[in-house]
């Protein structure tokens, strides 16, 4: 009797123990806050990424931060303006694939992985924010509404601690063929970070023509073309300088 009773005991205890660590954890890995939002109007718009870590009581400030996103046919990165970025330390991106057909419309685009570093905010120790330049794409002329909706996911938040031993028990390794943007230059292992979007989706919308004008576009752009034909082909005569060389002189000068 007193046997199993202290067993009973030390199996009651250990439950105990393993429930406190579950709530310890639980207490630990909170939820990333992760928000989106587009800046300015139009074509032209600017990601703005914003990341709060869930760590109770721990400085994730030497940690590197990166927000995956999959941005849709509807809308691109110019890899030009990143490259140009990036020589002056503006932004970190990786682009995958990195080459981007700019011109390509929305019907004939694909989808491309986008990888942006995030910049730690210096008035919170385990929030970080990232600026992405984004531009729309030209879409199919519509039937009846002038805007076309862009859908963008809420991105994947990883984190590398290179740097920092930071808890990593309640995140999962993730696959990111990228470098740590840390102090070493190395690779080292990402984790992918639990979050909470305070938006599931992020709608864009991209201005677009309408069908029924497609004759009238067709009429004002042939007229607007032979017109400018014409102002160009007048100034070339009248304030254009040619010299004529007829077979004859030519064979005297030679």
């Amino acid at each position: 009797m007193a046997g199993g009773r202290r067993r009973g005991e030390a199996l009651l205890r250990a439950g105990l123990a393993a429930l406190l660590c579950v709530l310890h954890v639980q207490a630990a890995c909170q939820d990333a806050t992760v928000t989106q939002e587009l800046l300015k109007e139009g074509f032209h718009r600017d990601l703005l990424v914003k990341v709060e870590l869930g760590v109770v009581g721990e400085d994730a400030g030497g940690c590197a931060v990166a927000a995956r996103t999959r941005l849709p046919p509807g809308i691109y990165v110019d890899p030009y303006e990143l490259a140009s970025l990036q020589r002056h330390n503006l932004t970190k991106v990786v682009l995958i694939p990195d080459v981007v057909d700019v011109e390509a419309p929305e019907y004939l685009a694909t989808d491309h992985l986008v990888l942006l570093y995030m910049e730690p905010d210096p008035q919170c120790s385990r929030c970080f924010r990232a600026a992405l330049p984004v531009h729309g794409r030209y879409h199919r002329p519509a039937e009846e509404s002038e805007e076309a909706l862009v859908v963008l996911k809420s991105p994947e938040v990883l984190v590398c601690c290179c740097d920092n031993r930071l808890s990593t028990e309640c995140w999962k390794p993730a696959e990111v063929e990228a470098p740590c943007s840390g102090k070493t230059g190395g690779a080292c292992q990402w984790y992918s970070v639990t979050h909470k979007p305070v938006y599931e989706e992020l709608i864009l919308q991209v201005p677009v023509g309408l069908r029924q004008h497609s004759l009238l576009v067709c009429v004002v752009t042939l007229l607007a073309t032979v017109l400018c034909s014409s102002l160009i082909l007048a100034a070339v005569c009248k304030y254009g300088h040619f010299s004529l060389v007829t077979c004859s002189e030519q064979r005297n000068t030679e």
